[in-house]
Formats: structure tokens, C-alpha cells, sequence
């Protein structure tokens, strides 16, 4: 990476639930990667409101510290930026999942960072599949494992 590059990633909602308090297996490397990189300014984050929905999804069902959530969010609010799609972008999931991708949230933060050329950061080997298959665009998509290798 140049110097003068900054690496722009937008966040699959794995990397967001370790922040509000969700234990996520294997996850360790790839955030220390991430928050070195962030120290260095050398990468801007991104994040979808989509995530954030889809970590309450998951705390609804768990037990949670409430603190923790609202520390996680206020921090992923303060040191990331908001994305969504456009809505070019929300008509192009929606086709996607009409093509047999089940997980909507997943085609959404996608299609997010099609949308606005950014990388996705994602470790969802089932969505890269699908989108090999169909022949998307799949540029955008940085996979977790190649992240880590390439930038830690």
C-alpha cells in the first residue's frame, strides 16, 4: 500500500459484533490488522446501519451487558463512517436475492460497497461463491484471510 493510499473498508457485520459485546471465533487478527491500520491512518472504515441492525438481531436473542452495547455502538458511530446503498444499489441486491442469494443483509452491504467503491470486508466464502457464479463484480470484495495477509 502507498503511502498516500488510504484503503477504504466497509465492515461486514462479523467485525462490528465483537464492539457491542458478541464473541466472534477467529476474528482477533484481522481486527488488530484493522485497528493498526486505523492508528496509522491508513484506512477509513465504513459501516451500514444494516450491520447495526443485524447485531441487534443477534444480541435480542442472547443475554448482553447493555453498557458494552452502548459503548460498542457509540465507538463504531465515532470511528467509522455511515454507508448505505444507493438506490441503484438497494434494486441490485434485491436482483441478487431474487437470483437465490438467501441472506439480504449480506447483498445490501455489498452492494454498499459497490456502490461506492469501496471494499468489503467479508469472510463469507457462501456470498463470494454466489457472486463468482452470477458474475458479479466481485473487485470489491476483500476477503478476510487476504486482508490479514496482505496488511498485517
Amino acid at each position: 500500500m502507498r503511502s498516500s493510499a488510504k484503503l477504504r473498508l466497509l465492515l461486514d457485520t462479523t467485525y462490528i459484533l465483537p464492539a457491542v459485546g458478541v464473541e466472534v471465533e477467529g476474528v482477533e487478527k484481522t481486527l488488530e490488522t484493522l485497528w493498526k491500520l486505523k492508528r496509522r491512518r491508513g484506512v477509513e472504515v465504513y459501516y451500514s446501519h444494516f450491520s447495526i441492525m443485524e447485531a441487534l438481531w443477534k444480541l435480542a436473542k442472547l443475554d448482553y451487558d447493555p453498557s458494552i452495547v452502548e459503548t460498542g455502538l457509540s465507538l463504531i458511530r465515532e470511528e467509522f463512517t455511515p454507508a448505505n446503498p444507493t438506490p441503484k444499489g438497494y434494486v441490485k441486491a434485491l436482483e441478487l436475492k431474487r437470483k437465490g442469494f438467501r441472506d439480504l443483509m449480506d447483498l445490501l452491504l455489498y452492494a454498499t460497497a459497490l456502490s461506492h467503491g469501496i471494499l468489503f470486508l467479508t469472510r463469507d466464502v457462501r456470498l463470494l461463491t454466489f457472486l463468482t457464479e452470477m458474475k458479479e463484480d466481485t473487485s470489491v470484495v476483500l476477503f478476510e484471510e487476504e486482508f490479514v495477509k496482505r496488511y498485517a
